[in-house]
């Protein structure tokens, strides 16, 4: 078992940030989901509920809500970590206007989940503009696959692998393989393909719809392991029985990941990314009122009578929450 957060390599989380963690602490991390339109039809992806985008007549934050956004949580002191989503968040017409602001705000880590099949020199204009760190869907080691896990697109995959190579040279990325019933028997030839592509670490996570153990991870080898801290947390996990998803007895029945994590899509902030693409409801309307919103919320609130969280909290969410509970006594 990791004994330090900031071992398992997931850069938002820390030790310190478990013991220090409070209503009027550093806002930690925002996820914003910028856009649900995507080039791609993966088919474990979980799109937005349609309610959730009510009367709009585009599904996608304006330049002028995403600044907002990002004024709220820097109105104390700079956010320390961003992370732009969607849908394919490379196709918002303001991409890079988002990411200058970010720049200028003074946040850290500005961080971009895309599937990679933009145009390189977006991306490397990014990069230029504030961008740190990458994190792109792998979720096969052949043309044919990868083509088909992005939604039968023919090319796709030469172009993805392409910017891998080359977006791995210049910032941080993060490749992460979705594994359900249509590529886990190929698991061990995708994380090793990965490897081979220059990458700073490799996330293997199965789907939400399928959720099973990931079988064969004793076959990784060992000089694979040693370079990807992400990789070896959840391959270690497995061998003691761990999933990557699910809440088990032992676990904390607190989200404290909610004191300074904040996760917005159109006019609403929700408890994490994974309980709003599950179909959960959101915590309340975006505003100034969302932290307060949010430490309210975490009061009353039993992870483990939620049956979105008992299924699918992730594994370096539980450990952060049960460590939060070792630093602060909460039992």
């Amino acid at each position: 078992m990791v004994n330090k957060l900031e071992e398992i390599g997931f850069y938002s989380l820390s030790d310190e940030r478990a013991k220090n963690a409070s209503l009027t602490s550093q806002m930690k991390r925002c996820e914003m989901i910028i856009t649900e339109y995507c080039n791609f039809n993966c088919p474990y992806c979980r799109g937005l509920k349609s309610e959730i985008y009510g009367n709009r007549k585009h599904k996608m934050l304006s330049l002028d809500e995403v600044k907002q956004n990002i004024d709220y949580w820097c109105e104390n002191e700079p956010l320390e970590n961003i992370r732009f989503s969607g849908g394919e968040p490379t196709l918002h017409p303001n991409i890079k206007e988002i990411v200058k602001y970010s720049k200028e705000k003074g946040i850290n880590r500005i961080a971009i989940s895309t599937n990679g099949s933009n145009n390189l020199e977006l991306y490397k204009q990014l990069i230029n503009l504030g961008v740190n760190d990458y994190s792109i869907s792998l979720d096969a080691c052949c043309s044919e696959d990868g083509d088909k896990m992005a939604g039968d697109i023919k090319g796709s995959w030469d172009i993805v692998i392409n910017n891998i190579k080359e977006i791995s040279k210049l910032t941080y990325v993060s490749v992460g393989i979705v594994l359900n019933e249509m590529n886990i028997d190929k698991t061990i030839d995708t994380i090793k393909f990965a490897d081979s592509l220059g990458v700073s670490d490799i996330r293997i996570i199965s789907s939400a719809q399928f959720n099973q153990p990931i079988p064969r991870l004793n076959e990784v080898p060992e000089t694979i392991k040693e370079k990807y801290p992400i990789l070896r947390y959840r391959i270690d996990n497995f061998a003691n029985g761990i999933n990557v998803r699910g809440l088990t007895e032992n676990d904390s029945h607190k989200c404290h990941l909610m004191l300074d994590d904040s996760v917005i899509a159109a006019d609403f902030h929700f408890q994490c990314v994974i309980h709003m693409r599950e179909g959960g409801k959101p915590i309340g309307k975006v505003g100034p009122n969302m932290r307060q919103e949010r430490y309210d919320f975490i009061q009353s609130f039993d992870t483990h009578k939620d049956p979105i969280c008992k299924k699918n909290c992730l594994d370096v969410c539980r450990f952060f929450n049960s460590r939060y509970d070792y630093y602060n006594r909460c039992l």
